[in-house]
C-alpha cells in the first residue's frame, strides 16, 4: 500500500495506492467523510472499503481531501473536493488506461461529492453510498441517475435521518435503465459505531453479486 501524491488543483494531493499488474484490472476510488469533522482517508469505513475493492482484483486509491493530513489547499465546502476527486480519478486512468470497469464509493460527504463526480465521469460503472447526506446537501443533480449502485445508511443515524435516504433511493428507483438498491444497518449511526461488520458484510455481498467474490 504505497504512499503517493498527486498534483491537485490545490497543490499536493496525500494518497494510497494499491496497484494491480492486469492491465485491464478494474479500478476503484474511495472517498473520506467530512474534513472539518474528522474525516481523513484513514476512516475506518474507508479503510474497508479500500481493502474490499482490493479483495476483489481491483487497483484501487484513496487520498485526503485539500487541507487533510498532507494534501495542500484549504477547505472549500465541495467545489474544491469535486475538483480534487477528479484529479484523483484522472491520476488513477492515467495508470489504469485499460482499466474494464471504474467504481467509486464514499462515506458521507464523500458521498455526496462521489455522486457528483458520478454525473460528470461516464465511465463509472458502479457505485457505493455509505450514509449519504440526503438531508444536508441537495442531491438533485442525479437526474437521471447514470449507474447502478448501492445506498447504505443507519437506522439510529441522528445527522441523516433514514427517512431522508429512503426518499432520496425512492426517487431515484424510479428511473428505468439502472438498478438502485437500498440497505439499511439496524441500529447503527452516522458513523457505524460498533457496526461496522454489519455494514461491511452487506457491501461484500453486494460486490459479490455485481462485481464478483473475494480472490485475495
Amino acid at each position: 500500500m504505497p504512499e503517493i501524491s498527486i498534483n491537485g488543483p490545490a497543490g499536493r494531493i496525500e494518497a494510497r495506492y494499491h496497484h494491480v499488474p492486469d492491465k485491464e484490472s478494474p479500478i476503484a476510488l474511495i472517498l473520506h467523510p467530512h474534513p472539518q469533522f474528522g474525516g481523513t482517508m484513514n476512516n475506518q469505513i474507508v479503510y474497508h472499503l479500500y481493502y474490499s475493492f482490493v479483495r476483489r482484483g481491483f487497483s484501487v486509491l484513496r487520498f485526503n481531501f485539500r487541507g487533510v493530513g498532507r494534501s495542500q489547499g484549504l477547505f472549500d465546502n465541495g467545489p474544491g473536493e469535486l475538483a480534487d476527486a477528479a484529479a484523483a480519478l484522472d491520476w488513477l486512468q492515467i495508470y489504469n488506461p485499460d482499466a474494464r470497469s471504474c467504481w467509486i464509493s464514499g462515506v458521507s460527504f464523500g458521498a455526496w461529492i462521489s455522486m457528483q463526480l458520478l454525473m460528470r465521469r461516464p465511465e463509472i460503472t458502479g457505485f457505493i453510498s455509505v450514509a449519504p447526506p440526503a438531508n444536508l446537501y441537495d442531491f438533485s443533480f442525479l437526474a437521471p441517475c447514470p449507474s447502478s449502485g448501492l445506498f447504505v445508511n443507519g437506522s439510529a443515524d441522528r445527522v441523516v435521518p433514514s427517512e431522508d435516504v429512503e426518499k432520496l433511493v425512492k426517487k431515484l428507483k424510479a428511473q428505468k435503465g439502472i438498478v438502485i438498491e437500498h440497505e439499511v444497518v439496524p441500529d447503527a449511526n452516522h458513523f457505524f459505531e460498533g457496526k461496522t461488520e454489519e455494514l461491511m458484510e452487506i457491501i461484500d455481498n453486494y460486490l459479490d453479486q455485481n462485481v464478483g467474490p473475494a480472490v485475495l
